[in-house]
């Protein structure tokens, strides 16, 4: 009976896959959709579920065949439904502890089409162990090209599911699929690959597997490989490529173990055969992970052991605004709470230099912001007579002036700030700049608009007490009349202003502060 049933069967899907090149082809179709339906209600009545059931439990000879013919039958979405009453996925899954290869194919694609796109069952897979039966048959048929891709497409499948996930987690499947990303030849299992990967890329666990196995280098081996391809589907990859990166790269705890298993620097080769004509979508997700690695404080310290600020200096040569945009922000986060490394950026002429062209740049507003950022950042976590005067012999502090008027809150307060360390280091050095740049005037402005943040208001008398230390300035700020200003702000509603206005009021009327 099985082998009556499996012919016709067949004989059925063949029929209706052919192409169809004849006169009324229309009609014909709708006789050969007919016949298909007849054929499967005469399944569902023939008891054929139920015979398969018994002769996969019990019958070891015929078991392969019965599996074959199920998996040809689950091809159809009509067929899924009987053959889960059956119960067939239940007796299908002991199957895959096989060590018959063709048993294992058979049963891997009938238990995949039935359950395909069916959570609840899918679920039930994993709480019945299908995973470790997955890896099993990854590890032990690894060079046998029909089982591994039956096993990554059940994998796909499953990888969803946050279950799945944390039953994968205490495998070893990072190292199962890293070694077939590395020996995958071709788009298909390429992008069945890096699928499974980004959905395992979501559990923390496995991002940090993924690493120990190696997977940044691979990675880095495909990008360099399909670099300049134009090609859609090398483009594909590419993006897949470059958004698992990304994906890695969440969560302080991956960002620290990357960076000790050398991630850095194979990041930075990357970008540096990219930066000047590579992919552009290569270059973000670079970018983005250098920026992402230069987060957590521990991080920032081996960074700058090793050379990655200077190296990264070194891609700034780079005319794409992307690129400058991204780079400088990573310097910036390598510059926050580091006083050596903003030390090291502050006494680099070029850098300066260049910082202060980008600082007017007219096209691109986040280019701008970025290199008013990293100019006050240098200032304000170095705190260095040095820095001063050369972000001085540079011309970036009217830039930081100019940084005050932003209308972003958090801009202007990083501005205010690094004028009022600057100002309490070295105002002799840089008196003169700010009464070319108007500061004063804009300090005033601030203090009298009632859109100004409090905390704004804050920092801009904060800066005022430091500059009526010079006699030019405290000059300044009498002509223009910022103590009537100072005065109504005693009765602002935010009490820290108010306590700063009475206090900047008593140096401007040289009385010793309370």
């Amino acid at each position: 009976m099985l082998a009556i049933v499996f012919r016709v069967f067949l004989m059925q899907t063949d029929i209706t896959a052919a192409p169809l090149s004849v006169p009324g082809q229309e009609e014909h179709s709708i006789q050969l959709q007919q016949s298909k339906q007849r054929s499967f209600s005469l399944l569902r009545e023939s008891g054929i579920f139920l015979t398969l059931a018994k002769i996969l439990k019990g019958n070891p000879r015929c078991a392969v065949k019965a599996a074959q013919v199920l998996s040809e039958i689950a091809k159809n979405d009509e067929m899924k439904k009987p053959c889960i009453e059956a119960d067939l996925v239940v007796t299908l899954i002991p199957l895959l502890e096989s060590t018959d290869q063709e048993m294992l194919l058979h049963a891997g694609r009938a238990i995949g089409r039935i359950c395909y796109d069916n959570r609840d069952l899918q679920e039930e897979l994993v709480k019945v162990g299908v995973i470790s039966s997955l890896v099993r048959i990854l590890t032990d048929y690894a060079e046998s090209e029909p089982l591994v891709h039956v096993d990554l497409l059940a994998l796909c499948n499953l990888a969803d599911l946050d279950t799945a996930k944390e039953a994968l987690s205490k495998t070893k499947v990072a190292e199962q699929l890293v070694k077939q990303l590395r020996r995958a030849e071709n788009h298909e299992r390429l992008e069945i690959i890096f699928e499974v990967l980004q959905a395992l890329a979501e559990n923390d666990a496995l991002k940090v597997q993924l690493v120990e196995a190696g997977v940044q280098e691979v990675l880095s081996d495909i990008l360099l490989r399909l670099q300049g391809n134009s090609q859609a589907e090398d483009t594909c990859i590419v993006k897949a490529a470059s958004d698992l990166i990304v994906s890695l790269l969440l969560g302080d705890g991956n960002c620290i173990r990357m960076v000790q298993v050398g991630v850095i620097h194979q990041l930075l080769d990357l970008l540096e055969k990219h930066v000047e004509s590579g992919d552009v979508s290569v270059q973000h997700a670079a970018l983005s992970a250098l920026r992402n690695l230069a987060i957590p404080v521990v991080n920032k310290v081996q960074m700058l052991e090793e050379g990655v600020a200077e190296r990264i200096q070194a891609l700034l040569r780079s005319e794409m605004p992307p690129v400058q945009f991204k780079l400088l922000g990573t310097l910036r986060m390598l510059a926050d709470g580091q006083a050596d490394a903003a030390e090291i950026l502050g006494q680099d002429p070029m850098l300066l230099n260049r910082l202060v062209q980008w600082c007017d740049v007219k096209d691109h507003a986040g280019v701008r912001g970025e290199a008013n950022r990293l100019l006050a950042s240098i200032v304000r976590h170095n705190r260095s007579q040095e820095v001063v005067k050369a972000v001085q012999e540079a011309q970036g502090v009217k830039h930081l002036v100019s940084m005050t008027t932003s209308e972003h809150a958090a801009l202007q307060n990083e501005a205010l700030n690094a004028l009022a360390i600057a100002s309490a280091i070295d105002l002799d050095t840089l008196e003169a700049s700010f009464k070319e740049s108007q500061l004063v005037q804009s300090l005033h402005r601030l203090l009298q608009d009632d859109n100004t943040t409090p905390e704004v208001k804050y920092n801009s008398m904060s800066l005022l007490c430091s500059l009526l230390n010079s006699g030019d300035l405290r000059q300044e700020i009498e002509e223009d009349k910022i103590k009537e200003t100072l005065e109504q702000l005693c009765s602002h509603s935010n009490a820290n202003v108010v306590k700063e206005a009475a206090a900047t009021l008593q140096v401007l009327k040289g009385e010793p502060p309370h």
